[in-house]
């Protein structure tokens, strides 16, 4: 790049263009969330048919296309405000060096020579000719060179050839700086283009991914203006942090770092769904390709004498398949299958007036089981917020299994029938799977380690929960949290992982089919005893509730159902350990009349 090139460049005209991409991107963004949460939810809640269901069909791709915009644009604007930073940088540097020159009676021409004018003391009867100087490859940055210069300044006559030298590197660095942020920014941008069609495939998405690795190799010295959040903030921490940044700079930090901004607890959760879905969107096409690239599986079983029989003989290529291959698809098939779980559930928005859902966390490998954390409506501005956490085997790939929807579909019937029960305030249930969930009964679930492990987690995620509540509204809602099976144990030791009583991010504890809280009083929760609630089953749920007490889950052999422990002990239907959450069941009632703060509702033993 030249001098005159450079000296004419005006960084405005990028901003502007990355301000345009950005309102785009959001302007997409707003599109997409009037197809799902209004449109498609009030054809489900409307209509049915043949032809509702094709409308949908036809919509959700529609919405696709305005989130693969949203992801896009938002690069493009963060490329482009990098490449104006970058060549602004440049630009001043070059300015710096000419005001300098003119103020030393130095001219430069377009290509960016000195020429400096005559002086120092008279030699022969002469005052030392003036010249011309070119920058050296590399000025000041280079050792060599600058060494160089130095000693051919000292040993000049004329005492403007030293000024005009260094005039004359520092242009040649902001060239430099300008030439290559170009050639840098050239082609990534030239790469943020999609194909021409209306389909956005799974390698668009993971495309996408690509192309923000490039924007953020190459946006660094842009991005470090940027202050990032506080390592291991508070969520009190992490608001601040968000707060301080401007909207150019939230939207750019968000384009580039979804993941980060999607884990961050105390941010607002529209902004947390929205970056959890660009990690999901981009991951289940990166994990679909994976497994399309697997050989399919050959034969498993040879040839039978009996026709009527297996021959019981698995096939060498069966079984050289399965060595290569066998872990790698299960393991694809059970995160994709939990991610489809996800994105039914943003597909089901409307149905029976199930509000819209907020993904507050994901990740598909986190702690071993994968990290889920989805709301039914939005908890920044409930009256009433219930937090459900799940027990032994709980993990991504079940995360929606099953006739009743597995965990999600727990905390789907918790806000129906805590919606049903108070019509004129806003609920919101959320399933929260962030911690390393027992994979087994004995010996896994009968360790303390787990929720040693994830009850601080839980602690934060509802500290969290409750800053972001106070900066939307100004008020915390009303918060229950409810554990089931080794998930109350997680609870317990969340509430005593810090002073939940001071910072009041719940009000109130649910344990279902407890194997202990780590606790033998509900006093030691910290929200009145009053305030705690539990109930068991028969059947499978007494052998988990009586072999917590054996383990020592709960302090002294003490469990939540038990009287001694002195909470409340509400009245069950459920037939066994897995029935608390049944449709139209007293104990999903009972749960609802705790989550909706209506404890006259509650029966109790």
């Amino acid at each position: 790049m030249d001098l005159t090139t450079l000296n004419a460049f005006k960084p405005d005209d990028f901003e502007d263009a990355a301000d345009g991409y950005r309102a785009t991107a959001e302007m997409a963004t707003a599109v997409k969330d009037t197809v799902d949460n209004q449109i498609c939810a009030g054809i489900r809640e409307q209509l049915k048919g043949r032809a509702a269901d094709a409308a949908v069909s036809a919509l959700r791709e529609l919405s696709k296309n305005f989130h693969y915009t949203q992801s896009e644009c938002g690069l493009v604007s963060t490329a482009l405000n990098a490449f104006a930073f970058e060549m602004a940088l440049a630009k001043r540097k070059l300015r710096a060096a000419l005001e300098d020159a003119r103020a030393n009676n130095c001219t430069v021409d377009a290509n960016g020579a000195v020429t400096y004018p005559p002086g120092g003391k008279e030699q022969d009867g002469k005052v030392p000719a003036g010249g011309t100087v070119t920058g050296g490859a590399g000025g000041p940055e280079d050792s060599t060179a600058a060494t160089l210069d130095r000693q051919a300044a000292a040993i000049h006559p004329n005492p403007n050839f030293g000024k005009a030298s260094q005039y004359a590197d520092r242009i040649a660095d902001a060239l430099r700086e300008a030439t290559e942020a170009d050639a840098k920014w050239a082609p990534k941008l030239r790469a943020l283009k999609a194909d021409d069609d209306l389909v956005v495939s799974d390698q668009d998405w993971v495309d996408t991914k690509g192309d923000r690795d490039g924007v953020l190799r190459g946006a660094d010295t842009y991005l470090d203006t940027i202050a990032p959040p506080p390592k291991g903030g508070t969520p009190g921490q992490n608001v601040e942090w968000w707060n301080s940044l401007s909207h150019e700079q939230r939207a750019d930090y968000l384009a580039v770092h979804p993941g980060a901004i999607g884990a961050l607890n105390g941010l607002p959760a529209d902004i947390r769904d929205e970056a959890n879905r660009m990690v999901l969107a981009q991951t289940k096409a990166a994990y679909q390709l994976e497994l399309s690239s697997i050989p399919p599986e050959p034969t498993k079983y040879q040839p039978s004498l009996n026709a009527s029989w297996p021959s019981g003989m698995t096939t060498a290529e069966w079984r050289d398949w399965n060595s290569n291959y066998g872990d790698q698809k299960a393991r694809l098939e059970n995160v994709i299958n939990g991610m489809r779980d996800i994105q039914d559930r943003f597909d089901r928005t409307g149905e029976d007036g199930l509000p819209e859902a907020y993904l507050l966390g994901f990740d598909p490998t986190g702690l071993g089981d994968g990290k889920v954390i989805l709301a039914n409506g939005n908890p920044d501005v409930a009256d009433h917020v219930a937090v459900y956490v799940p027990g032994t085997y709980a993990g991504i790939e079940d995360i929606g299994d099953g006739d009743d929807r597995g965990e999600l579909g727990r905390a789907e019937r918790l806000w129906n029938t805590s919606s049903a029960m108070s019509p004129t305030e806003n609920v919101s249930t959320i399933t929260w799977l962030d911690y390393n969930a027992p994979d087994s009964v004995v010996p896994e679930a009968t360790r303390g380690t787990y929720a040693d492990e994830g009850g601080p987690r839980l602690y934060d995620f509802l500290q969290g929960n409750r800053a972001a509540q106070e900066h939307a509204v100004g008020t915390a809602a009303h918060t229950t949290a409810i554990g089931h099976s080794y998930g109350s144990t997680v609870v317990g030791v969340a509430a005593q992982s810090g002073s939940w009583q001071d910072s009041k991010a719940v009000d109130d504890f649910v344990f279902a089919g407890s194997p202990g809280v780590q606790a033998d009083r509900a006093l030691d929760l910290g929200v009145g005893a009053d305030h705690v609630w539990a109930m068991g089953a028969p059947w499978d749920d007494q052998g988990v509730r009586q072999g917590g007490r054996l383990v020592g889950l709960g302090d002294n052999g003490i469990i939540p159902t038990d009287m001694r422990f002195g909470g409340n002990v509400m009245k069950s239907d459920s037939a066994g350990h897995s029935g608390f959450w049944d449709a139209n069941s007293q104990s999903l009632r009972n749960q609802a009349a705790v989550i909706t703060g209506r404890r006259q509702k509650v029966e109790l033993e």
